[in-house]
């Protein structure tokens, strides 16, 4: 998978993908990122990516030449075009593995006050919110939405069984862990966990899933339930 991030900031701007799980992925091929400042796009002295919105109001708007000129140098055919903007779809587990399917994923990271709407009359758009709040730039949410997608290629994660047993994975939250010791201040361990049983074990963590789940997020539960049928 090839990554294009379009941005006014330096690639140190970006540092979470340059340690950890996404580090190890483009250190053995399996990804690629690059960085695409769009100030080496403009053609005007002062290299302006911004200027001042129509209509008045505050901030500034992202300007259409040095997004278009950066997108028609970097885009292919199976290329696709993500902009983080909290008009955009809710990130969740299924627009992950819809992303996944992609060889090249383009991010174009507005900042000020956005980016001159006709770019979705240029180029086929899509676009992700991570949330209902606002950021200082989108190249924050691109972090999270490449952090997201990378870790669930095939071979990244060095324990293939991690990812399957990632909350929302399977439309549920996480079950509880534990680790040593198997009792601290008079807090033990459940005791299944304890028994070798891993036919036991798998059983008792669906079972605190679903049980998390339908406790804390209803919503994920009911989707849950409308996707096995149950009713």
């Amino acid at each position: 998978m090839r990554i294009d991030i379009l941005s006014i900031f330096s690639e140190n701007y970006f540092a979470p993908l340059n340690d950890s799980i996404v580090k190890r992925a483009q250190e053995s091929g399996v990804v690629q990122i690059g960085y695409r400042n769009l100030r080496d796009y403009t053609d005007d002295l002062h290299r302006t990516v911004d200027d001042r919105p129509y209509g008045g109001g505050p901030g500034m708007v992202f300007k259409l030449e040095p997004l278009y000129n950066a997108i028609t140098d970097i885009k292919r055919e199976e290329s696709v075009l993500i902009c983080p903007s909290p008009c955009g779809e809710v990130l969740c587990q299924s627009v992950i593995k819809d992303l996944l399917c992609y060889k090249h994923i383009i991010f174009i990271c507005g900042h000020y006050e956005g980016i001159d709407d006709r770019i979705n009359n240029l180029f086929p758009v899509r676009e992700i919110s991570i949330g209902d709040y606002v950021l200082t730039s989108g190249a924050l949410a691109s972090t999270v939405i490449i952090d997201a997608v990378v870790r669930q290629i095939p071979g990244v994660v060095g324990c293939g069984d991690s990812v399957l047993e990632d909350s929302f994975y399977d439309g549920l939250l996480d079950h509880p862990h534990y680790t040593r010791p198997a009792e601290f201040m008079g807090l033990r361990v459940p005791e299944v966990l304890l028994s070798g049983n891993h036919h036991e074990i798998a059983k008792w963590r669906k079972e605190k899933a679903e049980e998390s789940t339908k406790r804390r997020r209803p919503d994920l539960w009911e989707r849950y339930m409308k996707s096995k049928h149950i009713y």
